[in-house]
């Protein structure tokens, strides 16, 4: 890949998975949380955490951007308190990319963990906590195993939409080639500029293939965990 893309194009291709790779990482376990509160919680506010946590998927992505840059910009509260004491800066680096990645994929991933545990037969977490174990017990050892299969779909639903996202990582972290020009962001600037065109096209074809590989990988895993439970 090194010989068939340019130092700059495989920059962006390496720079995309380090934050798919981070968002995904990042969501994974608020999103299991969020997911089981919104699926067997009840509670006052239930609602407002629904409609928050989906709300990425029908803002306008570059609005999801500028309300980051509110929030997490050099100056802004939020972004200046973890810069000062946890020196987290994100505005205009490669972690406000994944952070930005991360909001958009996040509602993908939470939907599929909260519909893979409203899957789960509740006589099965029953059973083991009439037999006297600990309901976080009941979750690592019954829950846990059985909605396996949905955070997998999950990750990678998330993890595409880390690898696709343009809207808020352009807006949020602008398109600095080695620090945050990802893959769209570099298929963009490619096709901006004269001559352009193949670049955009091999990076085009590099997104594919490294879209479809993800979902591959996501079904061969997730038979393979249906085989294991349907063994057991």
């Amino acid at each position: 890949m090194n010989a068939w893309l340019s130092p700059e194009e495989w920059s962006a291709v390496a720079l995309s998975l380090k934050v798919a790779a981070t968002a995904v990482a990042a969501s994974l376990v608020p999103g299991i949380a969020v997911a089981m509160l919104l699926a067997r919680g009840r509670f006052p506010g239930r609602r407002a955490l629904d409609a928050v946590v989906h709300l990425p998927l029908v803002l306008p992505p570059v609005a999801v951007g500028y309300l980051l840059l509110l929030t997490f910009g050099r100056r802004a509260p939020a972004g200046a308190f973890l810069a000062e004491h946890l020196g987290l800066v994100f505005s205009f680096r490669w972690t406000g990319a994944a952070l930005a990645c991360a909001v958009m994929g996040f509602p993908l991933l939470v939907r599929a963990v909260r519909l893979s545990i409203e899957s789960v037969d509740r006589r099965l977490e029953k059973a083991g906590e009439t037999l006297g174990a600990h309901p976080a017990w009941v979750f690592l050892l019954v829950t846990l195993p059985l909605i396996t299969p949905g955070i997998l779909a999950g990750a990678v639903l998330c993890f595409a939409k880390a690898m696709g996202e343009f809207g808020a990582t352009i807006t949020f972290v602008s398109n600095i080639p080695g620090e945050t020009q990802t893959l769209p962001t570099a298929i963009y600037a490619f096709t901006q500029v004269p001559g352009g065109e193949g670049r955009a096209l091999r990076l085009t074809l590099v997104s594919v293939a490294i879209s479809v590989a993800a979902l591959w990988a996501s079904e061969w895993l997730a038979r393979r965990v249906r085989r294991r439970l349907a063994a057991g």
